[in-house]
């Protein structure tokens, strides 16, 4: 499809929304998302894509009408030629728009329309909501078997309460506080950073054991020769959920059990190279 697309010196461009409409009508009640907005940007650089357009989600996009949507975003705005849907694609006030309004308006504007089946591997169709449900079973191979990739969570550097510095395990902090994510745990993962990349035993989580109120991402990588990372933006890949997260009775069953997910995190890594 691209290569048809360049054939006709025609840029490719992707068109997202932010927030996701559903969490615009669902607020809070919305599933977690797969990836941020940034998340999806850095993800599609690695594909063959000239320009990304991002819609401010807001009352103004939800009341306006499907027609109007095709002629304001698609014709005029974005002056479309060639159109690609998902096959249960639905847009404009009260989701009137589908598939067959979009082929009527392309004959009228000259565009064309194609519609994307949904995708499969090994006779189950792939969906984020699959996606979802693997991570939150703790099946990181499932998830990265439909992602193409291991599960990734971008975001800042940020300084923490240095618990984890007293503990004897500090880690790079990144709040997750306003973002639900569709994992919680303890990890064997990587993490990638400018100044280089490390194994890391990863805790995703509340952090009940110390009165943790918001969700965190804590990463202590292993063998890092104290790397300086607060203020950068990293990558964290996740390979392996090595437990659940815990409230333990004291400091010290907290110590003993990072001790243990950091040998666990080591025989993970000699065992997947």
């Amino acid at each position: 499809m691209l290569q048809s697309l360049r054939q006709s010196n025609l840029a490719t461009a992707v068109l997202t929304f932010e927030p996701l409409p559903r969490e615009f009508f669902q607020t809070s009640l919305a599933a977690p998302r797969l990836s941020s907005l940034r998340e999806k940007i850095d993800a599609l650089r690695h594909y063959d894509v000239d320009q990304i357009y991002c819609l401010p989600f807001d009352q103004a996009l939800a009341r306006l009408s499907a027609e109007d949507f095709i002629t304001r975003i698609l014709v005029q705005r974005l002056q479309c030629r060639f159109l690609v849907v998902g096959h249960d694609f639905r847009f404009g006030a009260a989701r009137r728009g589908d598939l067959e309004m979009l082929q009527h308006f392309g004959r009228q504007y000259g565009f064309a329309v194609m519609e994307q089946p949904a995708f499969s591997l090994d006779g189950q169709r792939v969906s984020s909501t699959g996606i979802r449900a693997a991570l939150l079973a703790g099946n990181l191979d499932q998830a990265r078997h439909w992602l193409g990739r291991p599960y990734t969570l971008c975001g800042k550097i940020v300084h923490g309460d240095h618990l984890g510095r007293e503990l004897g395990f500090p880690t790079a902090n990144i709040p997750l506080n306003r973002r639900p994510v569709p994992v919680k745990g303890i990890f064997a993962g990587r993490l990638h950073s400018p100044q280089g990349s490390w194994i890391a035993a990863i805790s995703i989580g509340l952090r009940p054991t110390v009165g943790g109120k918001q969700m965190v991402l804590e990463a202590h990588c292993l063998d890092a020769d104290s790397p300086d990372l607060y203020g950068q933006r990293v990558q964290v890949e996740l390979h392996q959920q090595l437990r659940h997260e815990e409230k333990y009775p004291d400091l010290d069953a907290l110590k003993a059990a990072i001790a243990r997910d950091i040998i666990n995190t080591r025989r993970f890594f000699a065992e997947h190279p």
